[in-house]
């Protein structure tokens, strides 16, 4: 079912709900939002959203959106190829260009290009006259439901200029509807993680998670013996893009119900939502507050063009980038 949810720079934007799995979503065409994720016996919501779209302009730090030409953060917006330095927006106040830029594609309307009962299929061009990337890139956003519970992604991309590319799905989970998401269990399956600078630019080595507060090899609470940790890091999953495997599980206890998170990527950017501020009523029918949703970005790892060590993230012509992710919801 499609209806209307707002305008944006002339161009409906729309509203798609799909079904199946015991899962119901909506998505939007801007951004290619998942606005809303329902699992059958549960009440409460998945994911964070707006109901209304203005809210969205106003208030969203990515809530469910698609990001990219390049997601996370690229140092000083620069990066060099064949070459060539090319410089994209800065769009964080310490001069680093973050999920593509202000004009990047979770800020611009998608086609719908087709849909039915549990899928839907969105495509947008990002055009490099506008963003600054080289070249223009055509990305291609799959949404299904499918049996067991499964919300998958997968993000297609293709180039006409060698470009870096990198997608993720930005959706901020909170499993039981609770203020924050404090008290839920996480495990990741990453032996390292990047440190960052105060900008949050990895500083270029892999640190072992064994005795720090990044350790989530075990399934545990996010919080430490010193309290809630404010993470926003890339935890390191691979070399590079591999098979779909499971990367990471999210439980809450209070709720009963688990998240599993099975990935291509190399990497999965797990941040707390610590930087949550709008005034506008959430979902819940209330503003969000400081760690009310936590997200767990699937991705090339953070400034890959700017750190030759990294998996690779260039795309060239005549290749083809796909980014799988599912996300399994159960209730126990």
């Amino acid at each position: 079912m499609i209806s209307q949810f707002g305008s944006f720079n002339g161009s409906d934007v729309k509203a798609i709900k799909i079904t199946g799995g015991a899962l119901t979503a909506t998505v939007l065409n801007w951004g290619a939002v998942l606005q809303d994720l329902r699992l059958e016996g549960h009440d409460a919501p998945l994911v964070l959203g707006f109901q209304k779209f203005d809210d969205y302009i106003a208030h969203s730090p990515y809530f469910g959106a698609s990001v990219g030409r390049f997601a996370n953060r690229i140092h000083k917006g620069q990066f060099e190829i064949d070459g060539k330095t090319f410089q994209v927006d800065q769009n964080e106040t310490s001069g680093n260009s973050l999920h593509g830029g202000a004009s990047g594609i979770s800020n611009q309307v998608w086609q719908i290009e087709d849909y039915d009962d549990s899928s839907v299929r969105l495509t947008v061009i990002d055009e490099g006259s506008v963003t600054g990337y080289p070249g223009n890139c055509k990305i291609t956003c799959l949404y299904s439901l499918k049996p067991g519970g499964v919300f998958e992604v997968v993000y297609t991309c293709e180039t006409d200029q060698t470009t870096p590319a990198n997608i993720a799905h930005h959706s901020y989970f909170n499993l039981d509807g609770s203020e924050n998401i404090f008290d839920h269990d996480i495990m990741i399956k990453a032996d390292g993680y990047l440190p960052v600078s105060d900008a949050l630019i990895p500083h270029g080595d892999v640190k072992d998670v064994t005795s720090t507060d990044f350790d989530f090899r075990d399934m545990r609470s996010i919080k430490s013996d010193n309290g809630f940790v404010e993470y926003d890091h890339n935890f390191c999953l691979s070399d590079a893009q591999t098979n779909c495997r499971h990367v990471a599980t999210l439980v809450s206890k209070k709720s009963g119900v688990e998240m599993v998170v099975n990935s291509s990527e190399p990497g999965i950017q797990f941040y707390t939502g610590f930087g949550i501020s709008p005034t506008a009523n959430g979902l819940s029918g209330v503003p969000y507050q400081r760690g009310a949703g936590l997200c767990l970005e699937t991705q090339a790892w953070p400034d890959a063009p700017n750190q030759p060590s990294f998996p690779d993230c260039i795309l060239k012509p005549g290749e083809q980038l796909v980014q799988r992710t599912e996300y399994i919801f159960s209730k126990k």
